[in-house]
């Protein structure tokens, strides 16, 4: 299940007339801010579901189906909806009643089942062998991986080149993705909350291994193992892990709504967290893009 550079570049092509070019913001000379969060239905999720639907050609009747805390749940709902097929999302009770909400008007058919993300993708997945809708994975599938890894084309040509990319892992596609897009000049530093640590545990064991998931980036980070096509891309590239605690999420997203107005989830604002935290301390001179991958919070929690 390898993804290389050109199905990068082939998926650029593929879903450029249906993603937006999200701006790049330099906050302070050599420190850009990629803002995803402004993606269609708030996250760069949307690139990696437009790259599967439309690599799988002819459709079944029953349209396409996803596991989902929420984020890839919308993107698909919207790629569906943008596209004309049905959808139907399995999300776990912990996903965010704004994501539920957001999902339904979206016209998706939406199930919400289990307790994490793991039980929600085990009752999307008997549910599409009896339906046979194609599965859009969240984060492992090459196709979903190309899409996201779109992001790093965009941003390479928006920067003219950063020493670093930092970016938040759940499942791994995106930052698998755009370790891809990037090509093999930037360090990839991989931000994990604390409490869902799914790529630190699998560098330190050397394979994917199970890890328990909670705190207040698990609806959108809380897979509970790095993705496969993940794994092989970020331990191959000797990626930098980093993890952050909740307090230091939080903190992150009260600075980039306080100091910035960019809006953002709690997990949106993990790559961020690394920097104010201090897990990641850039030299000086690096040039360093922090990617903000998602906007789907109420926004009376925001001050």
């Amino acid at each position: 299940m390898t993804v290389t550079y050109e199905d990068v570049t082939s998926a650029a092509e593929r879903i450029g007339g249906h993603v937006l070019r999200t701006p790049v913001l330099e906050i302070s000379p050599g420190l850009f801010f990629k803002l995803e969060q402004l993606q269609h239905s708030g996250s760069f999720k949307v690139r990696g579901a437009f790259n599967r639907i439309l690599s799988a050609g002819e459709l079944p009747p029953s349209g396409v189906i996803a596991a989902s805390g929420g984020n890839h749940g919308l993107a698909v709902a919207y790629a569906a909806r943008a596209l004309g097929v049905r959808a139907e999302i399995f999300v776990p009770e912990v996903t965010s009643p704004v994501k539920v909400a957001g999902l339904r008007r979206l016209g998706a058919e939406t199930n919400q089942v289990g307790a994490i993300y793991s039980e929600a993708a085990e009752a999307a997945a008997k549910r599409a062998a009896e339906t046979g809708a194609l599965t859009v994975h969240a984060y492992d599938q090459p196709e979903v991986v190309a899409g996201q890894g779109t992001t790093g084309l965009e941003l390479m040509a928006q920067t003219g080149g950063v020493d670093t990319v930092v970016v938040a892992v759940g499942g791994g596609g995106f930052a698998a993705g755009i370790t891809i897009g990037v090509g093999s000049g930037p360090r990839i530093v991989a931000v994990e909350p604390v409490l869902c640590p799914t790529l630190h545990e699998a560098l330190r064991a050397g394979h994917p291994v199970p890890v328990q998931v909670s705190g207040v980036g698990a609806d959108a980070l809380g897979a509970s193992q790095i993705g496969g096509v993940a794994y092989d891309v970020l331990s191959r590239a000797d990626v930098q892990s980093v993890l952050v605690s909740d307090d230091a999420i939080v903190a992150a997203r009260h600075t980039l709504w306080e100091e910035h107005r960019v809006a953002t989830e709690h997990a949106g604002a993990a790559a961020y967290a690394a920097l104010l935290s201090g897990a990641y301390v850039p030299a000086d001179g690096e040039r360093v893009a922090v990617v903000v991958c998602g906007s789907n919070t109420d926004p009376a929690t925001l001050a």
